[in-house]
């Protein structure tokens, strides 16, 4: 037997829970993709979700049920997070999570604007290998949002490639291996190529960050490992960039 099957020998089994499926399952790709505008995070007075927490609230306004990010990993219970950030110098923002359309905007409803493919992985997460293709220009957050709202639903829909951002390859391809010695031994590995004609750079951030977890009540307490709660009001603290991590 190989490495890799005799690891998958001794698993339990993941309808007992991954905490009881074995260690290798400790960490793994568990973090959200997306997690604004989802159902989970909803707390509209009308129940509309894509309008209580649209990708532009996301960087500055703190998720309650969970986490998002680029390539994306975690615990399994979602208390320390791993993920990738990236800056391309011209974006108003940080590239922290993939951008999409709500379920409004878009005219085939809600639809994420982004290239990344999950290339490979081995079910006890001890390898993951993540691609995602990163414009160098301003990325078109507007221009896809006002595009999409003008057409109906009969017209195809507006997407990235057709805005002329991947034009002569200016873009980065950035790819990210995790790979585990043990349970608990994680290493994130990145890199990045510069598919474009001219030289460029490429600021990246990779970021580790705990969980904030609240609660409603003043007076909560511990609930045990996993579910923490921190008093006061619901706000993720600001790093030295603003980011709410």
């Amino acid at each position: 037997m190989g490495t890799e099957s005799e690891r998958v020998a001794g698993f339990g089994r993941l309808e007992d829970g991954l905490r009881q499926a074995g260690d290798w399952y400790r960490w793994g790709p568990y973090l959200s993709e997306r997690q604004w505008g989802t159902v989970r995070e909803d707390y509209s007075a009308d129940g509309e979700a894509w309008d209580y927490l649209p990708h532009d609230h996301a960087r500055s306004r703190a998720y309650r049920w969970g986490e998002d990010g680029l390539a994306g990993f975690s615990d399994v219970e979602q208390r320390l997070c791993l993920s990738l950030a990236l800056w391309n110098g011209r974006d108003p923002i940080l590239k922290e999570r993939a951008f999409g359309l709500t379920g409004a905007q878009g005219n085939h409803g809600e639809d994420v604007k982004e290239y990344w493919w999950y290339l490979d992985a081995v079910p006890s997460h001890a390898w993951n290998r993540w691609r995602y293709h990163y414009p160098q220009g301003p990325y078109p957050y507007q221009d896809l949002i006002d595009v999409n709202g003008s057409r109906n639903k009969f017209q195809p829909e507006y997407e990235l490639i057709d805005t002329g951002i991947f034009n002569e390859d200016r873009y980065w391809i950035v790819e990210v291996h995790y790979a585990k010695a043990d349970p608990d031994d994680l290493l994130m590995k990145i890199s990045v190529t510069n598919q474009g004609p001219d030289a460029d750079t490429l600021h990246v951030l990779p970021t580790a960050w705990f969980r904030n977890t609240w609660a409603w009540e003043i007076a909560a307490v511990r609930r045990g490992a996993g579910h923490a709660v921190s008093q006061g009001r619901h706000q993720r603290s600001r790093g030295p960039r603003g980011k709410h991590r």
